[in-house]
């Protein structure tokens, strides 16, 4: 017999569901550090045939686009266990995760807006998962 959580949820699926979480914020990640390098990418046709030819070769594009890939499958297994309403709202702790990554990596701004809003973030991922 498997342990459950709360609400029919087990470790297992939770396990999933955070597995499939992190996947989709190391991929945000990824993505980023692809671009930083080439700045900002105008929308005219040049800038994108240059710009994609410049990142076709850039391995944190392909990590990125990976982490996706694997992070879809996860995601697939998990949404087999865990009802949607419980399982989507907890891809909000990719925010957190990317918000402090970001911080650190790329030394995005971490602001008291930022703070609170992790903390609202933190708050309602723990309610929905309780009712």
């Amino acid at each position: 017999m498997t342990e459950s959580i709360g609400h029919g949820m087990t470790w297992a699926a939770f396990a999933l569901v955070l597995t499939g979480v992190l996947l989709n914020a190391v991929a945000q990640l990824a993505l980023k550090a692809s671009v930083s390098d080439t700045g900002i990418i105008s929308l005219d046709l040049q800038s994108l045939l240059t710009s994609a030819g410049s990142l076709a070769s850039n391995l944190w594009l392909w990590l990125g686009l990976f982490c996706y890939a694997i992070s879809v499958v996860v995601w697939i297994l998990a949404l087999s266990r865990v009802d949607v309403s419980i399982a989507y709202p907890m891809l909000s702790i990719g925010y957190i995760v990317n918000a402090v990554a970001a911080w650190h990596l790329f030394d995005e701004p971490m602001n008291l807006g930022k703070v609170v809003g992790i903390g609202i973030i933190i708050l309602g991922v723990y309610i929905l998962a309780r009712s």
